[in-house]
């Protein structure tokens, strides 16, 4: 059926498909045209902005350009687009440990972990990461030029400093002085270690002579180092002949063999030592002298097994090297009863090294209190007067006479008599009470007419001691007139 022009240009019109006509290839270049024109706008106004990353460039396919999907598919595409050059060789893919999240995982394809050396050492892989340019406030650390003041204030704070631009003597010594100056004793160490490497040593002495601070702090450095040649040539610029001679003395420390240590303290007798130092040394190479005797004597006794003193009590250890008093307490323990004419006589020793008498006579009962020779004892102190009566007399408080003999176990009756010689009532009561002396307590309390401390200090003795007996007898005493 034929339709009418009047239906046909309704179906034309009305249908979603249009009519061909010449004009639609003008009116599709004209919309491409439009289309570019709004693209190159959108590129211009985008070019225009301040802050490129304000703006969010996304692919064609709606993700973020720069993510890693996007990285991933762009270098695919690009893989298969653009033939590939090889600039340097290639591994299989498949002997490839790494996968792309191992390189923000840190994990291989095998499911393990790969160490931080695992990955440097591996050849097929190198992570190359951009350097990153310090700040310009930073550069005044590597290239400016730090004054003395400058210097040692970083060297207090821990910073990196430089002493090599310090090259003229006016220049180190300024450099010296500001670190003497901040009272830093580790910053004068570290500035005096550089002037000994950087000048003589004439220099350095010279300069160090006037600088009293820096000087002392000098000699602690090379006394720790034990750089004794350079210190004994410091003494000896300095003219400091006694710290020279010490200093050479002190040299015997080193020595193990004792008789190569005695001819070494003889030389250094000559040496030029302060007038109380010489004796010192004097008494030094005597000393040793004496115990290398000593030592020897007593050795040999020891090993013939006729002496019964060194059976009884073997002895712990060598005497040489001993000190002073050390030695007095050897002696007055193995040789005491020897005549003065002997080396190891106490008396001899005593005489000799002019030992004071309240010290030897503390060494003297120690000794023979060890031994409990209570009559070596009890003979120190006997003392007889013009009129010749005897009494107990010593150079030490008895009370510190008590604690000698009770450190060394001496029995009560000992301890006691005396306790009895203490001045002070209320001491010798106390020292009573604590080493039960009770007989010394009985009588003070007796003294003193004190019923009721005499009552109370009966509850304290054994029931039907000989003690308790003689409490009774006091009490039921009708001629002691009691204060209470």
């Amino acid at each position: 059926m034929m339709k009418s022009k009047a239906d046909e240009e309704d179906y034309w019109n009305s249908s979603k498909f249009k009519a061909f006509t010449f004009d639609d290839e003008d009116d599709e270049f004209t919309r491409l045209k439009e289309s570019k024109q709004a693209v190159n706008s959108i590129r211009s106004l985008v070019e225009e902005e301040e802050d490129e990353d304000d703006v969010e460039k996304v692919s064609w396919s709606g993700e973020p350009i720069g993510s890693i999907s996007w990285s991933v598919r762009e270098t695919a595409s690009r893989e298969q687009s653009f033939p590939k050059i090889n600039t340097a060789p290639s591994l299989p893919k498949s002997n490839s440990g790494y996968s792309l999240s191992s390189l923000f995982k840190g994990k291989a394809k095998g499911g393990g972990f790969q160490s931080f050396s695992e990955s440097l050492s591996d050849s097929s892989v190198r992570h190359y990461a951009p350097e990153l340019r310090k700040p310009k406030s930073e550069y005044k650390d590597y290239i400016s030029d730090w004054s003395p003041e400058e210097t040692v204030q970083r060297m207090q704070q821990g910073k990196v400093f430089s002493l090599e631009k310090f090259r003229s003597l006016q220049d180190k010594l300024l450099l010296l002085d500001q670190a003497v100056s901040v009272h830093d004793g580790n910053v004068i160490t570290a500035v005096l270690i550089y002037l000994k490497k950087s000048l003589s040593k004439e220099v350095l002495f010279r300069e160090l002579e006037s600088r009293q601070t820096a000087l002392r702090h000098f000699i602690h450095y090379l006394t720790e180092t034990k750089e004794q040649r350079l210190l004994m040539e410091l003494f000896r610029a300095l003219g400091r002949t006694e710290d020279m001679a010490l200093l050479q003395y002190k040299e015997h420390l080193s020595i193990t063999d004792e008789n190569k240590r005695r001819d070494f303290l003889k030389s250094c007798i000559s040496l030029p030592f302060s007038p109380e130092d010489a004796v010192h040394v004097q008494d030094h190479f005597t000393l040793l002298e004496r115990q290398i005797i000593i030592e020897a004597t007593d050795r040999q006794a020891e090993s013939g097994g006729k002496v019964e003193i060194f059976q009884k009590f073997p002895r712990r250890a060598s005497i040489l090297n001993m000190p002073l008093i050390t030695t007095l307490y050897y002696c007055c323990f193995y040789h005491y009863s020897e005549t003065e004419g002997t080396y190891s006589s106490p008396a001899n020793i005593r005489q000799t090294f002019r030992i004071a008498e309240k010290q030897y006579f503390v060494t003297a009962l120690a000794a023979r209190a060890k031994l409990k020779a209570w009559l070596d004892v009890d003979a120190l102190f006997s003392s007889r007067n013009w009129l010749g009566f005897s009494r107990k007399k010593s150079p030490l408080s008895f009370h510190r006479v008590v604690d000698v003999l009770q450190k060394n176990n001496a029995p009560v009756q000992v301890l006691q008599e005396y306790v009895g010689l203490v001045d002070d009532a209320e001491l010798k009561i106390s020292l009573a009470q604590k080493h039960k002396c009770h007989n010394i307590v009985i009588n003070t309390y007796r003294d003193l007419k004190d019923r009721q401390l005499l009552l109370g200090y009966r509850g304290k003795v054994g029931r039907g001691s000989v003690e308790e007996r003689k409490i009774d007898e006091l009490l039921s005493n009708s001629q002691i007139r009691w204060k209470n």
